[in-house]
Formats: structure tokens, sequence, C-alpha cells
């Protein structure tokens, strides 16, 4: 933006991806993702063999996490957008918006985790439930089998799972479609006035509940549970600080992409780049933070159900990667992203972007792999070998789960970018955004 932009520089009909140029791309997504998809549920349900089924279960939680935290990150930055009222992120949040959106379909490959040829062997107290005699209560079972996971049965019982599952798909697709709607709407209104962004406001302050619950009880639902014995307080925060530190990364790619394409001509420039650099400057910090604070409370307290989690993660190996992410993950962006003139070079902050998406990967292969064999051997040893928090060949697995969900997630984040104009240009503070200085 060399000039001053005036409302003659905003294109009447917005700003609309040609989906002709990006038609090929997806397309493959598409195929790679719906091939990817049918051979992963012949594998999730048995067809490939019972080891191929329960060690390729950790490879699709990996997996699906990982890009589920992607997608309602880009729900956060939409509810903290409208709650508030900012001004210089008008002209980015219909890639918010965009990315949040992805969140429906990103939830639907959760779905398998649901059935019991599944979670057979990724969740132990579920089994423990399951062994119930005949004639006793889940609740008379537990008292005597685990007592540990009898003290947990009020939260840890399928029902309310299942009920948690639901609660989480609904909740947060209501949210995004609502917002994301209103948003849209706007393009072809007559009056768009600020109306719309008052209600976007209102309307943005209790999803935030939503969207807390949602973050934070998956992670304890889809990870956490894979040892029902471990626990954390610092757990929800933990994901919640990956959660939106990636989103951002991915927001940060999108907006590169499309103005390399010659899209946000006139609204975005370097110091909207600056921004959101500072903003994946911040959350590496704070991500780091508490990292470092989940680390030390679980070491000083030194209880044998927290301390487990770190002991499996420095055997085997897994400790070369442990330490590789405070480096990778904290020192090496941290003192990248003190540069100000990096922030707003958007080719260089995207390097920056693909790196952080690479440490949050490691991040949450950290998170779910080392467990399945310690699951895996304890609850059928013979099948997949004794306890030990690695298990040979079953990487190939995990590249199977990522790329498929991950191809579903390029496909459906350029679908969304598609659907309407990349910015709101019928927004009131449109101008406001474009001209923006810090």
């Amino acid at each position: 933006m060399s000039h001053h932009v005036t409302s003659a520089d905003i294109a009447i009909h917005g700003d609309h991806l040609d989906n002709s140029k990006v038609a090929k791309v997806k397309i493959l997504a598409l195929g790679v993702a719906g091939i990817g998809t049918v051979v992963s549920l012949l594998g999730l349900f048995g067809v490939f063999g019972e080891w191929f089924q329960g060690t390729f279960a950790y490879s699709w939680v990996f997996a699906f996490y990982f890009f589920l935290t992607l997608s309602i990150g880009g729900v956060f930055w939409t509810l903290l957008h409208n709650v508030s009222n900012s001004g210089w992120g008008t002209s980015v949040r219909r890639t918010f918006e965009n990315l949040g959106s992805t969140f429906p379909w990103i939830f639907l490959f959760g779905i398998p985790l649901l059935f019991p040829q599944v979670n057979q062997y990724l969740y132990e107290w579920m089994n423990i439930h399951r062994a119930t005699p005949d004639g006793q209560t889940v609740k008379e079972h537990l008292h005597h089998a685990d007592h540990l996971l009898y003290a947990k049965q009020w939260f840890m019982n399928m029902p309310f799972w299942y009920g948690r599952f639901i609660f989480y798909g609904v909740g947060l697709t209501a949210v995004i479609y609502f917002l994301r709607k209103l948003s849209t709407d706007q393009d072809t209104d007559p009056n768009p006035g600020t109306a719309r962004l008052l209600k976007a406001r209102f309307h943005s302050n209790y999803p935030l509940i939503i969207f807390a619950l949602t973050i934070t009880f998956t992670g304890f639902d889809f990870v956490m549970a894979l040892d029902y014995k471990w626990f954390s307080t610092m757990w929800g925060v933990y994901l919640f600080a990956g959660s939106t530190l990636n989103s951002m990364a991915v927001i940060i790619l999108v907006c590169t992409f499309l103005k390399s394409r010659g899209h946000l001509k006139h609204v975005t420039g370097p110091e909207h780049f600056h921004i959101m650099g500072k903003l994946l400057f911040a959350f590496t910090t704070f991500w780091a933070y508490i990292a470092f604070s989940q680390y030390f409370l679980i070491w000083y307290a030194n209880i044998t159900e927290e301390t487990s989690y770190f002991l499996i993660r420095n055997t085997d190996g897994w400790n070369t990667g442990m330490i590789f992410l405070v480096f990778g993950h904290f020192v090496v962006p941290f003192v990248v992203l003190l540069q100000a003139w990096l922030k707003k070079n958007p080719k260089y902050l995207s390097i920056m972007a693909v790196y952080t998406l690479c440490m949050h990967a490691l991040d949450h292969y950290l998170i779910v792999i080392p467990e399945r064999g310690i699951s895996l051997g304890n609850i059928k040893p013979e099948i997949f070998g004794k306890i030990t928090p690695a298990i040979d060949g079953a990487f190939w697995g995990d590249i199977l789960a990522f790329v498929t969900i991950g191809a579903a997630f390029l496909f459906f984040l350029l679908r969304a970018l598609g659907q309407h104009s990349l910015y709101p240009n019928r927004d009131p503070r449109i101008l406001e955004s474009a001209n923006l200085s810090n």
C-alpha cells in the first residue's frame, strides 16, 4: 500500500478467488483425502490385521488432533476479533473465518474414535468399563478393579464421554457457522452499517465459553485419556497456546498466498503482517512459558501419576525429540521473530510460519505416539510385543494419517476461500484497517 487507501480503492463486489486457478490443487487434495480415508477406515476397522489396526489408531489421533487444533484456532481468532472490536484485523477477518469454517469437516475425522473397534486400543479406561461382570454396576466393578479410575468415574464414563463428543462438534460448528454467515451476508447488504458489527460482538462473548470448553476437553478426552492415570492442571492452557500460535501461522501462510496471487490488494500490507508476526512471536513465548510451567510443576510435585508422562518421553530416544522441542519450538523462533523487518516481510514470515507448524507437528507427535507402545503392550502384548514407547514399523501409518487428514484440511480451506469475498469489502471499518499504521 503505497498511498492512502480510499473507498475508490475498495472493490465494489469484493475480492474473489478464481476457483479455476486452484482447481487442480483442490482435486488433488480431495483425491488424496478420499483414497487415504478409505484405506484408513479399512485399517482402523481391522481389514489389514490387528497389529496395523492398533498402531494406526494412534496415528489417526495424532493427525486428527493436530489439524483440529488449527481449525479451532481459526474460531478463536474470529471470536477475539469480534469481542475486541478489532480495527486492524478487518482486512484479514475473512481468513480467520475461513480457517475456522474447516472445523466441522475436520471434526468428522474423529468419528472413528466413537467405535469400540478403534477406541479399545486407545483408551484403556473404556476397556475396564466394558469388562464389568454381569450383575455389577460399573461403579461397583471399578471400586474393586481400579480405585483411581473409580475416583474419576464421574467424568470418565462412556455416556458422558459420548455426550461431550457431540457437544464439541455441534457447539463450535454452530458458533463458526453463525458468525461466518453474519459476516458474509454483510457483503451483499445494501445498508451494512454497524448493526452487524455490534451483533457479531455480542454473539462472540458467550461462545468464548464454548471455545474454551472445546479446546480444553477435547485435549482431555482425545489425548490425555490415552493414559487415564496421568493428569496435568496446565494441559488445557498448553493445548490452547499451541492452537492459537499455529493457527496464526496458517493465517499468515494463507494471506501470503493470496497476496502473491494479486488478492487483498490495497487492504493488507507490511503493517498487517507485522501485527500477525508479533502475535506469532507473542504466542511462541506464551507456549514456552506454559510448557515450562507444566514441566516445573510436575517435576517439583514428583507425583507418580504425573511424572509418568515425562518418564515415557525420556525413554528409547524420545528424549532427543523433547530436547529438540525446547530449542526448536522456542529458542529459534524467539530469536528470529525479534526482528521487526522480518515480521513485515510476508516471504520470510511465511518461512517462520512453516517452521512453526513443523514444530507443532513434532509437539503433537511427542504427545501421542510414545504412549502407543505402552498402552498396546498393556492391552495385548501377544500381538504388539513388550511394553515400550516405540513400535518399529508403525511410522508409515503416521504418515498415511497425516497426509490423509492434511489433504482434507487443505481442500476444505481452499473451498472456503473460494466461496465468498476474501475480505469484508462492505465493513465500515475496512478503510481503517487498510490504512493501518502501528
